[in-house]
């Protein structure tokens, strides 16, 4: 009798144990099914990110035009802040001209590198065709020798003027790429020339008197 009730327990306790297993089965199962959800989901994920990636790459001919123009349109700015340090009375126009130089240089070398990436030939140093001219803002060889050949008060005044005439080229351009542009970096950089020197355009103005 003591013996058949201690076989009933063993073969009770061997079911709950079957049953116990069989639960933690089915947990795992649940925990797998779920992890494949949230696989479909990451493979998902990827792929709408390299959706967004694949249109950041897209450009179109504004994007060219703009990247080719705005080249060496800053770098005539860079020339004439160049000047700036060793001519300049006014430390707030060696302060101004410093800050251009240093927002326009790696601008040239971005630029550089998406006309690289799009197989776009990169204007070379010096190009000045008559196409960059008529872009607006751009200094004629005689304007850049004045502003080379003056010092003092007389190259603040004429730094200032010709650097608002050269901005406000800059900024036409940049709303030019933003109306038209396909390429999202390029679009912003556009922005972002717009807001820059529009301040710098203000700020030029009342040291002229004009503001």
């Amino acid at each position: 009798m003591i013996r058949t009730r201690s076989l009933v327990r063993r073969t009770a306790a061997v079911a709950a144990a079957g049953a116990a297993t069989l639960v933690l089965a089915a947990c795992g199962g649940s925990g797998d099914t779920t992890a494949g959800h949230s696989g479909h989901g990451a493979t998902a994920s990827p792929s709408a990110s390299a959706s967004a990636s694949m249109s950041q790459r897209q450009h179109n001919a504004a994007d060219v035009a703009f990247a080719k123009g705005m080249i060496p349109h800053h770098r005539q700015a860079v020339e004439m802040a160049d000047l700036a340090p060793d001519r300049a009375r006014s430390a707030e126009v060696r302060k101004l001209a410093a800050d251009i130089k240093k927002a326009q240089d790696p601008e040239i070398k971005t630029l550089s590198g998406w006309l690289t990436s799009w197989g776009e030939e990169v204007p070379a140093e010096g190009a000045m065709d008559h196409s960059v001219h008529d872009m607006g803002g751009m200094m004629t060889a005689d304007e850049m020798t004045e502003l080379e050949n003056s010092s003092g008060k007389a190259f603040d005044t004429a730094f200032l003027e010709m650097m608002v005439k050269h901005h406000e080229g800059a900024v036409e351009m940049a709303k030019t790429e933003q109306a038209g542009g396909a390429y999202g970096p390029a679009t912003r950089m556009a922005g972002a020339i717009i807001s820059t020197q529009s301040t710098e355009i203000e700020q030029m103005n009342e040291l002229l008197g004009k503001g």
